[in-house]
């Protein structure tokens, strides 16, 4: 089944409204937990496991204003799960008095196992310790799929380099390898036009990475990574006056990653 496009309109009034209230347009206070992890002010703790699909937004260790883990959170996940909701027969986790959209879970914690979809922001910043390591390598081969986003491009690519290094100790013998533009994944829900796909804010032209399965391009997508392009963005603000055309790219993007993940 297919969607001629999206209407951004499903994801007004409630979500936006909500966060001014709360003043969740900047990264808020960096509020530290016990084991060292940067709390988003807009965090009111995750909802219980009660089998529905669950956007899962990996954390890691960081710091300065936040770790850039939680940029675009919770908007970006709030917006995109109203719109899995709407389009498709998926019944997510869309938001429980004043939890939104995610829930926010660790590398080495064992209930990443009950999430099918995992999402990690700016991996540029991303510096994960052995039990993360052995925690992520575990989630992909038991079938985990990783979203990669917010990766910047431009630069020394210092970004590209950073996550590249920590992958090889994740996935020794895995390749990072360019996924073809005919892919299955490109066109699991919506067939994607690459001419208006959402770029990195440098102006650069984005690109789309992949771990795949046994190192071969026909068996599954592991880990999709979105380089040069930031969709989180996108879908957070697409409710204040983003341009339309990649906005809805990037929810069509995004759908079409949840949609081959579960059906792969």
């Amino acid at each position: 089944m297919r969607a001629a496009g999206l209407v951004i309109a499903l994801v007004l009034a409630p979500i936006a409204a909500d966060a001014q209230r709360r003043g969740e347009y900047g990264m808020g206070r960096a509020l530290g937990d016990p084991d060292g992890f940067y709390v988003p002010r807009a965090w009111a703790g995750n909802t219980p496991y009660d089998g529905r699909f669950t956007f899962a937004r990996i954390k890691y260790r960081g710091g300065g204003r936040g770790a850039g883990w939680a940029h675009d959170y919770p908007r970006a996940e709030s917006h995109f799960m109203r719109i899995m909701r709407q389009i498709t027969t998926l019944r997510p986790f869309v938001e429980s008095g004043p939890i939104l959209g995610s829930n926010i879970i660790a590398l080495d914690d064992p209930e990443l196992m009950k999430y099918p979809v995992a999402y990690l922001s700016e991996p540029g910043g991303w510096f994960p310790n052995e039990k993360e390591i052995l925690g992520l390598r575990n989630y992909l081969t038991k079938g985990g799929f990783l979203i990669v986003d917010d990766f910047d491009g431009g630069g020394m690519q210092q970004d590209w380099y950073q996550f590249v290094e920590q992958m090889r100790q994740v996935l020794p013998k895995s390749r990072i390898e360019e996924v073809p533009k005919s892919h299955a994944i490109f066109d699991s829900f919506f067939r994607i036009d690459f001419e208006k796909l959402p770029a990195y804010g440098n102006g650069g032209r984005p690109g789309y990475f992949g771990v795949f399965q046994d190192n071969d391009v026909r068996k599954k997508v592991m880990v999709i990574i979105n380089y040069n392009q930031d969709l989180g963005d996108y879908w957070e603000w697409s409710d204040q006056g983003f341009n339309v055309v990649p906005s809805n790219e990037a929810y069509k993007l995004g759908v079409n990653y949840i949609i081959y993940a579960l059906t792969h």
